[in-house]
């Protein structure tokens, strides 16, 4: 799934090719993703001027002066900046159209989703209720230690959970666990104030380090240019079991935490 940094190379991808220009049209191939994409999209939209692309969490924001489309690329899928013009592919679904551009959702398994929120975007049910962005100035080393204050659950899984901090899915989530030299599966309240702090700077770097590789293209990830992402190649232990630590040359192991492939290094990382 495109996790936060793909989403944000999604995000600074398509925004010069579109920001400040009219919406002329929506063309719906396949409507039936997660969510349906509503069918008067196209008339609540046609005509309107964009007034700006943002991220929240792992969705997309395309605001107009009455509201926002909310784009979630789900499993595998893609936001690209095409011709409006260009034929599209199997399983190109959705077309946002300005012009002579258009943003064209391509999305395989059809996990994503492409809805319309009048008035403010973070009111929908799908963003009112979400934690803190990682890479916000709140997400400090004594607020994520008194979020996990008292939590027994491994501090991965804690990591990911959405309604205190967005956007750390499972790739970056195991990364920053051993940037920070923490065990992904010590209980979240049982670790130090000055470990935490440690950890929170471990989410910043890898996320700011993703972004800056364009994301992981691991299946059919593109940014909204239509290039894949490189930070796999950087990986320290995600998918990486058997092999040596690239630190200590340790075989890196793998277990499963909260349903989800967890990997690290067991000297690196130690319980």
């Amino acid at each position: 799934m495109p996790e936060l940094p793909e989403v944000e190379t999604t995000c600074r991808g398509i925004r010069p090719a579109i920001d400040g220009r009219t919406m002329t049209g929506v063309s719906v191939r396949n409507g039936r993703l997660r969510v349906p994409v509503p069918p008067d999209l196209g008339e609540r939209v046609a005509g309107a001027p964009l007034q700006g692309v943002r991220r929240r969490a792992k969705y997309l924001l395309l605001d107009f002066p009455a509201g926002s489309v909310i784009v979630h690329l789900g499993m595998s899928g893609s936001l690209r900046v095409v011709d409006a013009g260009q034929p599209p592919g199997a399983h190109d679904h959705v077309d946002l159209v300005f012009g002579d551009r258009a943003l064209r959702l391509r999305d395989p398994r059809r996990f994503g989703l492409v809805v319309w929120q009048p008035g403010d975007a973070l009111a929908h049910p799908l963003l009112a209720r979400l934690g803190i962005e990682p890479l916000g100035d709140e997400f400090t080393g004594p607020w994520l230690h008194r979020a996990f204050k008292g939590v027994r659950a491994p501090i991965k899984q804690a990591l990911m959970d959405g309604h205190r901090l967005v956007g750390v899915g499972n790739i970056y989530a195991s990364e920053s666990l051993f940037r920070a030299r923490i065990h992904p599966l010590a209980p979240a309240g049982s670790v130090g104030a000055r470990r935490i702090g440690r950890l929170v700077e471990a989410v910043r770097e890898t996320l700011q380090a993703a972004i800056a590789a364009g994301g992981s293209s691991l299946r059919d990830f593109v940014g909204g240019d239509g290039k894949k992402g490189y930070f796999q190649q950087e990986y320290f232990v995600y998918g990486r079991a058997g092999l040596p630590c690239r630190v200590c040359g340790t075989s890196v192991q793998r277990v499963v935490c909260g349903q989800r492939s967890t990997f690290f290094c067991p000297r690196c990382q130690r319980l």
